[in-house]
């Protein structure tokens, strides 16, 4: 402020006056506060460091284990062996889907290239067509990230393909009886963002393989968490130089293969990348208590 020209017994005063501001006082408190949540959730992320982490692999886990084990404690596992008397993984061709649902109207994700932020304004990139049309630009696609059937697509898609949500196992073990899922598909190189959700997920696999890279809760000071669940933070290549703070990140890499589910416990951040050709179905309808969206801050487009 006298570097500006302000008389040093001016500044002085207002500086004191500043001090005395029941509103800096607040944001120092909050400040403080803030600190103190970072130090313990950085805790955590310091002792995930200690040793190389990895999604285990349980065959046909028992439900109380899955509850006590994972559920409860909020930590991912792939479950394998659940879908081996299944029809879907063999039954969901291209040709079967088509013959089966291709007149029905379905809705797609398209112009994803186009948009850096096609996950967040995915209200934009909404295309109807008839299924039949959609699998065989599929198969002809090769890879891209251009368009993709996604959970975003469920309230116009869920009574279209209903019929095959038959075909799976009711996973009583896990879920509600009468459970339902949210139906993806899409070709090689679909990418959905670095992102948490505000519930438990099941992944499972039906065909193709996935990628996923997974980040503990307890690093979402430094996911760079842009605007309500979302991460700029690209998981196809970590760019340090412009985000620092990954250095420090421990993260989990696996690959979902065919006929495995992938549990994502609420609020570890996600990064999926298809490697093939891939159908997975996602479903939230636990047996156990899984409202945190209920208790989720409000006005989180920062």
């Amino acid at each position: 402020m006298v570097q500006s020209g302000i008389a040093e017994p001016a500044a002085r005063a207002e500086v004191e006056a500043a001090l005395r501001s029941p509103y800096l006082r607040g944001v120092a408190r909050l400040h403080n506060r803030l600190a103190k949540r970072d130090w313990v959730l950085g805790i955590q992320s310091r002792l995930n460091q200690l040793a190389p982490a990895e999604v285990p692999r349980r065959a046909r886990l028992a439900g109380d284990d899955f509850l006590h084990q994972y559920y409860r404690r909020n930590q991912p596992v792939i479950i394998t062996g659940m879908l081996d008397d299944s029809p879907a993984p063999t039954r969901w061709t291209f040709d079967y889907l088509a013959a089966q649902l291709g007149e029905r109207e379905v809705e797609v994700q398209f112009g994803r290239n186009a948009d850096p932020d096609y996950e967040m304004n995915s209200q934009s990139h909404k295309r109807r067509m008839p299924f039949g049309e959609y699998v065989a630009l599929v198969r002809d696609a090769g890879v891209t990230n251009d368009f993709y059937m996604t959970a975003n697509n469920d309230g116009h898609n869920r009574a279209a393909l209903q019929e095959l949500m038959r075909d799976l196992p009711p996973l009583d073990a896990y879920l509600q009886a009468g459970s339902s899922g949210f139906f993806w598909f899409g070709p090689a190189g679909t990418v959905t963002p670095f992102h948490h959700d505000l519930t438990n997920n099941f992944m499972i696999q039906v065909a193709g393989r996935k990628r996923v890279r997974l980040v503990a809760p307890c690093d979402t000071p430094r996911m760079y968490n842009q605007r309500h669940c979302f991460s700029p933070v690209d998981g196809r290549h970590i760019d340090l130089q412009r985000f620092p703070l990954m250095a420090g990140v421990a993260v989990i890499d696996c690959v979902l293969e065919p006929g495995e589910i992938l549990f994502l416990p609420v609020g570890w951040w996600h990064f999926v990348e298809a490697l093939d050709v891939t159908i997975t179905v996602s479903t939230t309808h636990f047996k156990w208590d899984n409202d945190f969206y209920s208790h989720y801050p409000a006005n989180q487009d920062f």
